[in-house]
Formats: structure tokens, sequence, C-alpha cells
């Protein structure tokens, strides 16, 4: 069975067909996130430390770390992603123990975050285009690590799901040229949005089936993809994960958390109930009124994608005796473990 390893310093994460899916949490990026950009521009990590480990205490396996943000005081990103990406992966593998992706489409930002890294991490990643090819795959082989390889090359990205398996194949094959065992590359073949292709979860379906039975590989995807533009847009991953894993699909980029709901989404809420003439005991706190209510939790709390997750494994049998199962559905339960002060070690490259 195919079996790639990543590490942290002192923890080892399997990805495998008879493995637990691996979530590699995806929030320490701060594309899309105006307000984690500010902050990464202005050195303030707290959203990258909550963000690390919060995560890892919903279940995530692995942190996916991206830098990729472009300074208003500075807007090259070959001169600023380096050095942040580096303080990045030192400060999250300070606050949790699991592996990470360095993930980056500057060469020199995933170089600066396999420097630093502890353990085996995954790098995120490579295309099929040519100079994409000729700068990550030298690195992954002078690391020893493995590397997430995305179906797309210099054409673009095809809507054709045998281009896009051809592409994941010529990506195999280059990387064996450089001595890289194909364990050690992943394989994202491209979630389509359904909202735009009818078509695209029976693709990813297909693909993934043949990925793994051709060419022997793990998969990855960016899970929310799929239900991009819809409504209710956690009930289609909800359901998609799943049908994706019993398709063979063995790890995915996600978010593993609900988040919190807003103090005007309680406020709002307060009014209404206030309106329509209910009345409340008095003092009510707001995690009593918002789970009251049904409107989910003031704290961050593993979503409904990790509750699907996690009863695939027990279905899959890649949950012995039901133990993570049963952990998951204990009041204030946890998969994950996050814990402080450790700094420093290094990786092995042999």
């Amino acid at each position: 069975m195919t079996r790639t390893v990543l590490e942290s310093k002192t923890k080892t994460v399997t990805i495998g067909f008879d493995e637990p899916f691996c979530v590699i949490g995806e929030r320490i990026n701060p594309t899309g996130r105006k307000k984690l950009a500010a902050e990464l521009e202005a050195g303030d990590f707290s959203t990258v430390e909550r963000d690390a480990v919060a995560q890892v205490a919903a279940g995530a396996s692995v942190l996916d770390v991206n830098a990729g943000v472009v300074f208003n005081s500075n807007p090259d990103p070959n001169e600023t992603e380096p050095p942040l990406m580096r303080r990045i992966i030192e400060l999250v593998q300070g606050l949790v123990d699991v592996p990470l992706a360095i993930d980056s489409s500057v060469p020199g930002a995933l170089e600066a975050g396999l420097e630093v890294a502890e353990g085996r991490p995954l790098v995120n990643s490579v295309t099929g285009e040519e100079e994409r090819l000729e700068r990550v795959l030298p690195l992954v082989k002078k690391y020893n690590v493995p590397v997430v390889a995305i179906s797309n090359d210099d054409t673009g990205i095809s809507e054709d799901p045998d281009v896009r398996f051809a592409v994941a194949k010529k990506i195999v094959e280059r990387a064996a040229d450089y001595g890289i065992p194909a364990h050690d590359i992943v394989v994202d073949p491209l979630v389509m949005p359904i909202g735009a292709m009818a078509t695209a979860g029976q693709q990813v379906f297909t693909l993934v089936r043949r990925l793994r039975e051709e060419l022997g590989v793990n998969t990855t995807c960016g899970a929310s993809n799929i239900s991009f533009g819809l409504p209710n847009r956690h009930g289609i991953n909800h359901a998609f994960l799943p049908m994706a894993y019993a398709a063979g699909m063995t790890s995915a980029i996600m978010n593993p958390l609900a988040l919190p709901v807003s103090q005007k989404a309680i406020a709002e809420k307060r009014a209404a109930v206030e309106a329509a003439g209910i009345v409340l005991p008095e003092g009510m706190d707001d995690e009593t009124f918002v789970q009251l209510f049904g409107m989910g939790s003031t704290q961050y709390r593993p979503g409904r994608e990790m509750e699907a997750i996690r009863a695939a494994d027990l279905l899959l049998n890649h949950d012995p005796h039901g133990a993570q199962w049963i952990a998951f559905n204990q009041p204030g339960g946890s998969t994950g473990q996050a814990r402080s002060g450790r700094r420093g070690g290094r990786r092995r490259r042999d």
C-alpha cells in the first residue's frame, strides 16, 4: 500500500489508502482574508497562533502554512515572503505538534520554510508547468520531502479529466527522473465548482480512482472548491468529503472548524427574541443563548465536515474500535493536541 510519511519533530502522520483520512488545516492563509493580511504586514501573529491551536484541537492532522500576502510597503513577494514564511513556521511549530505543509508559489519561500521546518513537511506544491517542475522538484529531492502535485500545466486547467490525469502522470514521471518515488507524490486532481460544472463531483471521484489504481498515488484537494458560489456550502462539503474518501481520496486541504457566532449575530438574535415577547432568564450568557436557539457556539469547535470525516473513518474501518468517533462525540472531545514552549530542532535530510 502507498504511504506518504509526514513528520513534525516528534509526531508522524501517514497518508495512505488504509489510513484514517488526513485533514490538512487551511486557515493559516491570508488569501481572501484582509484582516489577517494586514496583521501579518504589521507583524501581528495573534490570528495565526489562534488558528493553529484551534485547527489542531478540531482534528487537523497537518497544518498548511501559506505566507502569500502582498505587502503595501513592498509588493515583491520574492523579497517579503521567504522571511515571513520562516517566521510563521517557527511560530506554529512552537505551538502545535503536527507536521506542516509549506504552501507557496514562490520557490524562495518554499526553501526558506524547508530550512526551518522540523521533521518531514509536505511541499505545496508543484504543477506540470515546465518552469515550476524545474524549480520545485530539485528542492523536493534535496530535502527528501513529499510534494503536492497539482494537475495543471502550461496550457492551464483543463475541464477534461483525461487531460488532468495525463498532467498528474507527467509530474509523477518527471519526479521519478529526480529520484522522487511515487509514494512521495500527493496528487491534487483539481476539484471544479459544482455550480459551474454539473459533473464536477463525478469527475473527481473517477479521477481519484484512476490515480489510485493506475499511478498508485495518494490524493488531496481543496475541498471547499466543490461548493464555491452556492448556498449552504458546508452542507455540500459535508456530503462531498466522505464520497471522495470512499472513492479513494486520502487527504484534503480544508477548514476543520466551525467558526464562532459573531457578537453582531448574537445581538441581532437577542433583539428579535425580545421583539417576539420571549422572556429569557436574567443574566443568560451568550454561549447558553446561542445553543438554546441553535446558532452554534461562541467558541471554535469542529465543523460538520469533521463529523462527516470521522464517521467515514469509522464506516471504512480506518478507526480501530471506534476510538476516534467516541472521542469526537464526547463533550469537549478533541482529536488533536497543542502544546507550548518548544523551539529549535533540525529536520533529518537523509
